[in-house]
């Protein structure tokens, strides 16, 4: 398992395998000292093989979807609708796929993200910080006529999200045409993570052609959330709330005991699993493959900000994946990761890792 400031390394690598040690501390602000003996490290574990840092193959996810500018307002009390609040408002790089691809990076999986950016402030400020995180960012555009997305979203006193708006216009460039191009990539990924922040062509264009790879998918919203229906069948993990759940499946669910039936719904139209966010109820899994299902309670926390959870939810589940856990050891590390998202101000919280997601399982005894 590779550390943050390794992962940092690796991706510099990645774009300049010659790049000097001493080009490498200047970039990440540490010796040249340091930098040697984190590459020592690399060679040791194996990510890194012979001259000219050759770096072993491993096995990588690809994330496709939303990268933006995230504008967070946060009230000092109460909020008070209608007025100006006092309070502090925070800028950082945000879209749900970046946030995905960005807490996958952190816990150590190899991470690939295919975005939309504009040729502006805002764009070079995610990629540049995504490409700290240890996100590899090659097969991202960059649009000179468009703006890069932005986020912009006020919580309540409680933390939670009371409004947000989102400009994402820029998404519609990432095409098909755009996409194809990458297709050898996505065939060699371990799995692809979408979400449904992309076009209908888009998603029509991965969920038809890369079937045959373990697909996951983050519904965003019931607005976003219908354009999978048709394709429902090509995905292999879903990841919707109740509300999210209950329209694409048509059904109404008023008891604990109605999930099973809703979970067997999904199963019917081809999703292997199906994980059904139910807020401070927790998680109910189902499994086909495994013949399991089961309601877990959510992990009791103080919430700072809600914005990330579900986006390192998805994450721990596709870490989870590619490191074959169980599905029940998938759903308590990804509950884990998203309490590490959740006391943080930030979406993404910078301790981020499998050590931080891990020792909370160490201390639930999960």
């Amino acid at each position: 398992m590779t550390t943050e400031r390794e992962q940092q390394i690796l991706s510099l690598l990645k774009r300049d395998p010659l790049i000097a040690q001493q080009a490498i501390a200047e970039q990440l602000g540490i010796s040249r000292s340091a930098v040697a003996g984190h590459i020592m490290n690399l060679t040791n574990k194996g990510v890194i093989r012979g001259k000219g840092y050759i770096l072993g193959e491993n096995k990588y996810a690809v994330v496709i979807g939303g990268a933006n500018m995230d504008i967070l307002g946060r009230p000092m009390a109460h909020l008070k609708i209608g007025d100006s609040n006092l309070g502090s408002v925070t800028c950082s790089p945000g879209g749900v796929a970046r946030n995905i691809a960005e807490n996958l990076a952190r816990i150590g999986t190899p991470t690939r993200l295919i975005s939309a950016v504009g040729k502006d402030t805002y764009g070079q400020m995610v990629i540049q910080q995504s490409q700290l995180a240890g996100i590899d960012t090659q097969a991202c555009i960059e649009v000179t006529d468009a703006a890069t997305s932005t986020y912009l979203s006020v919580l309540d006193s409680t933390s939670d999200m009371h409004v947000a708006i989102n400009d994402m216009a820029i998404l519609e460039r990432l095409n098909p045409a755009m996409l194809k191009p990458h297709a050898d990539m996505l065939r060699r990924a371990a799995l692809i993570v979408l979400d449904t922040n992309l076009s209908e062509e888009s998603l029509a264009y991965i969920l038809s052609n890369f079937a045959d790879q373990p697909i996951f998918v983050d519904t965003v919203s019931c607005a976003k959330a219908s354009k999978l229906k048709p394709y429902l069948s090509a995905i292999h993990t879903l990841k919707p709330n109740l509300q999210e759940a209950q329209q694409l499946s048509g059904m109404t669910i008023s008891s604990e005991q109605d999930l099973p039936k809703l979970a067997e719904w999904f199963h019917e139209q081809g999703v292997q699993r199906v994980f059904l966010s139910l807020g401070q109820q927790g998680v109910f899994y189902s499994d086909i493959a495994q013949n399991a299902q089961q309601l877990i309670p959510a992990i009791p926390v103080a919430m700072t900000n809600a914005n990330g959870a579900g986006d390192a939810f998805l994450a721990g589940l596709a870490h989870s994946y590619i490191q074959q856990l169980s599905i029940e050891d998938s759903t308590r590390y990804a509950m884990a990761a998203a309490v590490v998202a959740l006391s943080h101000l930030d979406t993404i919280n910078p301790n981020m890792s499998d050590v931080s997601i891990n020792r909370i399982l160490k201390e639930l005894k999960c």
